[in-house]
């Protein structure tokens, strides 16, 4: 509003100036007042130049800032700019040369030549006129001089004949006038004619006897011719003639015009820069005055675009909110923003759709996400290219892979079995397929169970979801238990007749030994082996009986550094012959287990190490060597045997966990069982490898045995 006001009082003082100098004002154009006029013309445009300035500096500051809009305002100031400024320099050349042209053409020769000859025949016309009027003076004068006498003694003679000279000579008025200009005598040929007096000037230069001619005034048209007459005493002949009015106005414009002319050419510089100033004053105003308008129109036509670049970059960045103001616009910009509003409220409706949506979709993908976590079996996702597309934690355990890393390799390639169900399913989708097959992991053979049904999806999305169910475990349990009651039945049905077979062995012994022959040994041979044997089913009746009633664990807070350094000594006494190594940690391995179970687990491992060391040829026993390891990884302890025996077989090694299971002549196969057992009973596992050694070359097993911490309170089962 400031810049309108300004914009609009400058215009107007360029304007009033502009009439001022022309002489079109109300004003005299005097050099004070048009001083006056250019120094307020000279303030005006400097505000307006301020104004525009201050336009541009914030232009310029949207344009390093790169506001919205801030180019295309730029190229509208600057066609509007160049749209103002060619006409204006077109027009000030234009008038440069119509006005050197123009100048040129009023003072060139031809033109001061007129202008001279035109004052030449002005002051032949007043000359010719002043030589009558002097010849008639003096002829009057003479008459009068000649008529002295009757001026004496006649004086009506005189004044008759007074008359006939001023009639004859052709003047309106003759008069006497006395050295002070009274009139003595007068004479008016026309009664209505009245006469100028002569100035006083006249009077003292007619006082040296000369005619003095007096031209006509700014306001008469009389011409009077003034001579001392010499037969007076002190007495003037004073004569006035009347000039044609329209001559005499032609002439006194004709002198007029000449020496305006003369100062015109005197003050060409002068004119010619007034009007140069004129020019640029008003070129200045109005250049300015279109750009600010310029300024004004590009702003009222970008602010618009500009609030709706912001309000899309709103949009772009989530706000849907935004609402571009129409105001009272009625045109295409108007239309444009209601257009934009009437999107984002359209956007904004959808967008809430679809984030309930969403949220509806985000609360099933977590109950989803939930239900596959806390379920124990595998559930993956298969494209119809067999990649991976999805898997649960459980899947990513049982494949030994993180569940990222899962993603997108081919489930055939880490479980083989899977590959006839997933085959027969990608034939025919119509129907879900299941089996069972032997998934083989580091020191771990485990069952699984599979199932293969189609996601049903449409299109290219269509894919498959296999669930692996690791049922290892259950059937150990099964068979366990199964075992269990086997060996309970065993005990019950073997233990009964031990005892009176051993006795009645003994009994023969002692009542029929002194009547057999010394020198036959048979008799006593048998009888031992029978006796021997009894106590061999008898231990085995023992260990089927402590495998069925193994208790539970009772877990309390441990050191199990320390019950390894037990385990190994109760070992290492009885098998001196043997190289026993124990690499434990510094700081204790603090953990809840049954501290007797767990001792039994480790003593077990440890003496089925010296027994694969004593299944060796003879000449290698004293090379014997068990190692005993144990370390923390995270929260589980893990604590690794060693030997360099006679290894572990490679077929059906998992099996040595089974109960009764062994390759040794002598054992009972129960010795893994128990210890697994107990790993089992203690939440964790299990494993059957090779030494570290047989990569090298060398011979051993190295069972690795991980138990959780299980940080916390006492647990108590």
């Amino acid at each position: 509003m400031i810049g309108f006001i300004i914009v609009a009082a400058t215009f107007l003082s360029a304007m009033g100036t502009f009439l001022l100098l022309t002489g079109l004002g109300p004003v005299e154009p005097s050099p004070d007042v048009v001083t006056r006029a250019l120094a307020l013309n000279g303030i005006l445009i400097v505000a307006v130049i301020g104004v525009i300035g201050f336009e541009i500096y914030k232009l310029w500051q949207a344009w390093r800032e790169g506001r919205a809009g801030a180019r295309l305002h730029f190229r509208i100031v600057a066609l509007f700019s160049l749209i103002a400024t060619l006409p204006a320099v077109a027009v000030a050349g234009a008038f440069a040369v119509t006005l050197n042209q123009g100048f040129d053409r009023w003072f060139e020769t031809r033109t001061r030549q007129i202008v001279d000859n035109v004052l030449t025949v002005a002051n032949a016309y007043m000359g010719e006129h002043a030589r009558v009027l002097r010849g008639d003076l003096i002829g009057i004068a003479t008459a009068v001089d000649a008529a002295k006498a009757l001026y004496d003694y006649e004086p009506t003679r005189f004044e008759a004949g007074f008359e006939a000279q001023a009639s004859l000579r052709g003047v309106q008025s003759a008069f006497l006038l006395d050295g002070d200009g009274n009139v003595i005598l007068r004479n008016d040929v026309d009664p209505k004619f009245h006469a100028a007096m002569p100035p006083s000037n006249a009077m003292s230069e007619a006082k040296k006897g000369t005619p003095v001619l007096i031209s006509p005034g700014l306001s008469t048209n009389q011409v009077g011719g003034l001579l001392k007459l010499r037969a007076y005493q002190d007495t003037y002949l004073y004569v006035v003639r009347e000039l044609n009015a329209e001559v005499l106005n032609n002439l006194r414009l004709a002198q007029e015009s000449a020496v305006e002319y003369r100062q015109l050419e005197s003050n060409r510089s002068a004119v010619q820069t007034t009007f140069l100033l004129i020019f640029v004053g008003l070129t200045l105003v109005l250049l300015l005055s279109a750009i600010w308008f310029g300024l004004a129109f590009a702003n009222g036509l970008v602010s618009p675009i500009r609030r709706l670049i912001s309000a899309a970059g709103e949009v772009a960045n989530g706000n849907l909110l935004v609402q571009v103001p129409v105001g009272g616009r009625s045109d295409d910009l108007g239309s444009l923003a209601a257009t934009f509003n009437k999107m984002t409220v359209q956007v904004r409706t959808q967008r809430q759709e679809l984030l309930a949506l969403n949220d509806q979709a985000d609360r099933r993908r977590r109950f989803t996400e939930a239900v596959l976590t806390g379920v124990t079996a595998a559930v993956v996702g298969v494209t119809n290219d067999g990649l991976i597309s999805i898997a649960n934690k459980s899947a990513g355990e049982l494949m030994g892979r993180d569940e990222q890393e899962l993603i997108g390799r081919s489930l055939v390639d880490d479980v083989p079995g899977v590959e006839p169900l997933l085959r027969a399913a990608m034939a025919d989708d119509s129907r879900i397929y299941q089996g069972t097959f032997t998934l083989l992991r580091p020191g771990v053979e485990r069952t699984v169970s599979a199932r293969v049904a189609s996601d049903r999806s449409p299109g290219s999305s269509h894919g498959y979801v296999v669930t692996l169910d690791d049922i290892s475990d259950l059937i150990s349990a099964q068979r366990t238990s199964a075992w269990a009651d086997v060996a309970r039945r065993i005990a019950h049905e073997i233990k009964n007749p031990l005892t009176p077979i051993q006795l009645s062995a003994e009994r023969i012994r002692r009542r029929y030994g002194k009547l057999v022959d010394e020198e036959d040994t048979v008799f006593n041979r048998c009888v031992d082996t029978i006796i021997r044997q009894v106590g061999d089913i008898g231990r085995m009746v023992d260990e089927f009986s402590g495998f069925a009633r193994m208790p539970k664990p009772t877990k309390e807070k441990h050191d199990l550094g320390e019950s390894i350094r037990e385990s190994v000594f109760l070992i290492s006494v009885g098998h001196p012959d043997v190289d026993f190594t124990t690499q434990l940690p510094e700081t204790p391995m603090i953990a809840y287990f049954d501290n007797r179970l767990i001792s039994q687990a480790i003593t077990n491992l440890v003496k089925n190490a010296t027994e694969a060391i004593e299944a060796l040829p003879a000449p290698e026993r004293s090379e014997g060597k068990v190692h005993v390891e144990a370390k923390m990884l995270g929260t589980d302890c893990v604590v690794e045997v060693i030997d360099n025996g006679i290894g572990l077989p490679v077929a059906e090694r998992h099996r040595l966990l089974e109960p009764y299971m062994t390759t040794r002549e002598k054992g009972t196969g129960l010795g893994l069982a128990i210890v697994r057992k107990i790993i089992e009973e203690h939440d964790g596992r299990i494993e059957l490898l090779d030494a570290p050694e047989v990569a090298h070359g060398g011979r051993g097993a190295m069972i690795r045995v991980t138990l959780p911490s299980g940080s916390g309170a006492q647990e108590t089962t």
